[in-house]
């Protein structure tokens, strides 16, 4: 092998080496102060595209887990006002009874109506609760005649997935229900052979009309049906009637609130579906993105060794040149 001056290839070789050894020993460095075993898409391009995709369906997973959340608060909300609303009919039934008391006199009568008739409005007031200023029930003016499917129930979509995909509905019952429960005791009734007031199963107006059919609109395929119009009073001819509507609507009540708690339940569950698949989709990242410490702290301490074993090479490598002084001097 000749020997040179101008070119010195074991110096050039230790310092190749000794920069791809820095190289690594910052990675290694970043990686360790960071916690992130990818920090530029240098490090790893395919398994950085995949964490970021895992990284956004966390995210989503947390917006939705909060969404099934305020849908429980919702649906505990509403369970709140139909427990309040069974209160105020228990009240009304009892009332009811107390009006069938044979001693009780007409100052009585219209003591227990006045509680009566403020106990109504009461579940009106219920009927018009909102939530963040989404109603509670499905409920419209008490004070004016509607179609019978006006009052049917609402739903609100609640998702349940990070996808999308996923979804259950929460009901929005009415408050007022048709033919029969709590819009009668919010009503009274209206029949339309003699365009009188009068209650539903009042013996006069079957006996006039029999079984007919109730509606909600003032008018029905071009002709006058009964509906709704004002508060009937409590008395000693509509006691017992009313008693058994508020018995009725009792009977809504607890459908309702065995509804309302059937969709909380199935609402939990999502909400704990969510945070499992919010841990396992982690748990899929942090092996991606993650850094093992232990393995990388072993191969820092491979690269400082390196480092300074090419350093101590790199020098050795330069000083080998001159024994050809040595030559010079000589000669």
């Amino acid at each position: 092998m000749s020997v040179v001056i101008n070119t010195n290839n074991a110096a050039s070789l230790a310092s190749y080496n000794l920069g791809q050894t820095n190289d690594r020993l910052q990675r290694s460095l970043n990686r360790l102060s960071s916690g992130s075993r990818i920090n530029s898409s240098y490090d790893d391009a395919g398994g950085l595209a995949v964490s970021m995709k895992l990284s956004a369906a966390i995210k989503r997973s947390q917006a939705c887990e909060a969404g099934v959340g305020n849908a429980l608060a919702f649906l505990q909300t509403q369970d709140g006002a139909l427990a309040t609303a069974t209160k105020v009919v228990t009240r009304m039934s009892e009332l009811a009874a107390l009006a069938l008391d044979v001693t009780k006199n007409d100052q009585d009568l219209e003591n227990y109506n006045t509680e009566f008739q403020q106990l109504r409005g009461e579940i009106e007031n219920i009927a018009n609760e909102k939530f963040n200023g989404i109603p509670l029930f499905a409920t419209n003016s008490i004070y004016s005649l509607h179609v019978a499917s006006d009052f049917d129930a609402e739903y609100l979509k609640v998702i349940t997935s990070e996808d999308g995909f996923q979804s259950c509905d929460i009901t929005i019952p009415p408050l007022n229900i048709n033919d029969g429960g709590i819009s009668q005791l919010l009503y009274a009734f209206f029949d339309s052979s003699d365009n009188i007031y009068t209650y539903p199963g009042d013996p006069i107006h079957e006996a006039m009309e029999g079984l007919a059919v109730h509606g909600y609109s003032a008018y029905y395929h071009d002709r006058v049906v009964e509906g709704y119009g004002f508060p009937m009073n409590l008395s000693k001819t509509s006691a017992s009637v009313l008693g058994g509507y508020c018995e009725l609507s009792l009977q809504e009540l607890a459908n309702m609130r065995a509804q309302n708690g059937a969709e909380q339940s199935r609402l939990e569950f999502a909400k704990d579906m969510l945070a499992v698949n919010q841990v396992n989709l982690e748990q899929a990242n942090s092996r991606i993105i993650d850094v093992d410490v232990a393995n990388e702290s072993t191969q820092l301490a491979r690269f400082n060794i390196l480092q300074q074993a090419g350093t101590a090479m790199l020098s050795q490598a330069n000083q080998s040149t001159q024994s050809i002084l040595r030559l010079i001097s000589l000669n």
